[in-house]
């Protein structure tokens, strides 16, 4: 589970984010939303522990992530908006370099790739060269490094833009599979495709969350409605 608590962060002594509470349980699929601006990346940023917050607390599973920062990045898997993929690698080469990187032990990560290439679908381009590859399968190898060690937290930030309505489709299957062992939460303006597989979403407005609108097993257009309002400041 992961708890934020009051989280607050000034960007050149501007507030960002002034009192940020939550909680994503296991099994979650959140969405954050907000205007541009309104500090989705900076709040991914803080979860993943790139970013310091100038108060507040976020825990996974009781501990301050903060307080053992390596150990919650074992736990974690993030795919940043922009994701610099090695170009001469094959996608097999990279992901096998990337599980090094996390620590997985040799005799592992043989496993880990094949059920990561193969939860992304990206299984027939194993032995392709990044380069070849279109940006919706760069996007796809870039979210199995995400799902390398099948992350207890999982954060993505605008994962689906720049996706077609079929990639979009593809990509959250991926998503509701790996809300089955992580916390999932992912920003994005896409809120009728986000809809479809998250739980709820949650709107960031003037440094806060200013709502909470439920979407499982709601119609997306009316998800869609309910998110604009809220971020105009309106109220049903």
């Amino acid at each position: 589970m992961l708890d934020v608590r009051n989280i607050a962060f000034k960007y050149r002594k501007q507030p960002v984010l002034r009192d940020v509470s939550f909680v994503v349980s296991p099994g979650e699929a959140v969405g954050i939303v907000g205007l541009n601006g309104a500090g989705k990346t900076t709040l991914l940023k803080i979860l993943a522990t790139l970013a310091v917050p100038d108060s507040g607390l976020v825990l996974s599973d009781g501990r301050n992530i903060f307080a053992k920062s390596l150990e919650y990045r074992r736990q974690l898997g993030y795919l940043p908006e922009n994701v610099a993929l090695y170009d001469d690698m094959t996608v097999k080469e990279y992901l096998i370099y990337r599980a090094r990187l996390k620590g997985e032990p040799s005799k592992r990560i043989r496993r880990r790739v094949g059920e990561a290439a193969e939860m992304c679908r990206v299984s027939d381009a194993l032995r392709r060269p990044i380069r070849w590859l279109s940006a919706g399968l760069k996007k796809r190898v870039a979210l199995a490094d995400a799902l390398l060690l099948r992350p207890r937290v999982l954060l993505l930030d605008d994962f689906l833009a720049g996706l077609d309505s079929e990639m979009r489709d593809a990509a959250g299957e991926v998503i509701a599979e790996a809300a089955a062992f992580s916390s999932v939460i992912v920003t994005g303006h896409e809120v009728e495709d986000l809809a479809k597989w998250t739980t709820r979403f949650l709107v960031l407005r003037n440094g806060v969350v200013s709502a909470t609108i439920g979407s499982a097993g709601v119609d997306p257009a009316e998800v869609r409605k309910r998110v604009v309002n809220a971020l105009k400041g309106e109220t049903e």
